[in-house]
């Protein structure tokens, strides 16, 4: 097989490149994946939220809880990946269970969703480098000067071999998880820094059901946002149908674990009543805080360096993730044929990297005319946006994964196909639930831009649903490739075709 045969999923034949091709193992797709998390930002911005406005000392639990939902989830998702070739990730799993309208319409909002939490990072990213460049006697810049920069470089490893992106994220990614782990390890070492010594609230039903746990949920889910995208690079990994369970099972307790434990340390490095308090009066502070108490002032000004790194390696995985859903799409005549062509010696997604870079520009320059605020706008709108699409458009997998074993019957393991998707549909319903009744929380209190956040989300689905009915072909082929053949058997019989 070589790269320039028609990917199993095009709807043209135009004779350009339209497969993407690659060697990623395991450890690197679940670098893509970890990166997409951002552990570190995680770290010093959501868990600091969580803990103030959500349950308190008890909030590790959180992550717990969705690490368990995601792990049901993920054994239907992983189950139903061995009968789907190619990368379409959440609108190929939806098409075939509830068919194109419902696939289609999701695979636009899956557009959204990503988009906006890229365009919320790129409002962090840039705040956070002129913190720390003024802080350091170099120029005080607006914001998006720095998020232009940032999407530069973000295109061009975006345009090359996907090689190259995760060599850069591995990198990135060791560099903040190994801080926070150094920090972890300074305060077991102590034996916590409150009276109690090392918290137990987060083992205590009691503790973890006061306060307001469904918001702590909330701010724990968004911490998982991307990891799904195991399956988005499918095409690229080395053999696939190990590589992607392997990948997705390992990405889920890695980004599950790293945030359980080290939500705990943050915890006891300040004690049950002191981690709330300093939560609620310097959430911002709290990791470099706790960084500069327990490891030495050095850690304090790695952690501002690694939070912007941990940014970038957030925003270089959003881009390939998001390319990879428009060359999906451009393969399968959604969108335009050219979003579906790879590029001839990289074997990249390139014309999808340069539309989703064209797209990053436009919210970046959007929000700079709009006069917004990086973070306390930029950053908590568009996160918002994001929180409720991905918990909807994985609660929406969850029924088809339940509806496509039960039509075809291709897998008869009960666990498999029946009873994990069902506790994971269960649990992903209670944090959709929860997620949109807690809407206006997320966007600053505002219930108006909470009602408009739900009108684009809904319009944008309904107009994936519109596409399918006024383009009668798009789509089509993915859902007509044969269940039965294993993948590789597939592909051959499309390039054969």
């Amino acid at each position: 097989m070589t790269t320039n045969a028609p990917t199993h999923s095009s709807a043209v034949s135009d004779g350009a490149p339209r497969r993407l091709a690659g060697t990623l193992g395991p450890g690197a797709i679940v670098f893509m994946v970890v990166a997409a998390a951002a552990p570190l930002t995680v770290i010093a911005g959501t868990l600091p939220l969580g803990i103030a406005a959500g349950n308190g000392a008890a909030y590790p639990a959180s992550y717990i809880v969705c690490t368990v939902v995601l792990l049901f989830f993920a054994v239907g998702f992983t189950a139903m990946a061995k009968h789907l070739p190619g990368a379409g990730a959440f609108y190929t799993y939806i098409t075939q269970g509830l068919g194109r309208h419902a696939g289609l319409g999701s695979a636009f909002l899956a557009l959204v969703s990503y988009t906006a939490v890229q365009g919320a990072v790129y409002g962090y990213i840039g705040a956070a480098v002129n913190d720390f460049v003024t802080a350091h006697g170099g120029p005080e810049l607006p914001w998006y000067v720095w998020a232009l920069a940032v999407t530069a470089v973000v295109a061009i490893l975006g345009y090359r071999h996907i090689d190259l992106s995760g060599k850069v994220l591995g990198v990135l990614l060791v560099c903040e998880v190994g801080i926070v782990l150094v920090i972890d390890a300074a305060v077991i070492v102590r034996g916590g820094g409150g009276d109690e010594g090392f918290s137990t609230a987060a083992f205590h039903p009691a503790e973890f059901f006061s306060g307001a746990p469904g918001i702590a949920l909330i701010f724990a889910i968004a911490g998982y946002i991307g990891f799904e995208a195991t399956a988005v690079f499918r095409d690229e990994a080395r053999d696939p149908g190990r590589t992607i369970p392997r990948a997705t099972y390992l990405a889920l307790l890695v980004i599950g674990g790293f945030y359980a434990l080290s939500s705990w340390a943050m915890v006891s490095a300040w004690g049950d009543e002191g981690a709330v308090a300093i939560a609620t009066e310097n959430p911002e502070g709290m990791i470099t805080e706790t960084a500069t108490r327990y490891v030495g002032a050095i850690a304090g000004d790695l952690v501002q360096i690694f939070l912007i790194t941990s940014l970038f390696a957030a925003l270089l995985s959003f881009h390939n993730v998001l390319s990879r859903y428009i060359f999906s799409l451009g393969n399968s005549a959604a969108l335009p044929a050219g979003c579906g062509r790879s590029h001839v010696k990289h074997a990249s997604p390139y014309i999808a990297s340069v539309v989703q870079t064209a797209s990053a520009l436009v919210l970046i320059v959007a929000s700079a005319v709009a006069g917004l605020d990086p973070v306390t706008e930029v950053f908590a709108w568009f996160a918002g946006v994001s929180s409720v699409g991905i918990v909807a458009l994985m609660t929406l997998t969850s029924v088809a994964v339940l509806v496509y074993f039960g039509r075809t019957r291709v897998d008869r393991r009960v666990w498999n196909t029946v009873i994990a998707p069902l506790l994971g549909l269960v649990g992903l319903a209670g944090l959709l639930i929860m997620t949109v009744a807690n809407l206006p929380l997320l966007v600053g209190g505002s219930s108006t831009l909470a009602a408009v956040i739900g009108i684009l989300l809904v319009g944008t689905f309904a107009g994936g649903a519109a596409v399918a009915v006024l383009r009668p072909h798009a789509a089509r082929r993915d859902t007509a490739l044969p269940q039965h053949d294993t993948n590789d058997t597939i592909i051959d019989k499309e390039i054969a075709r």
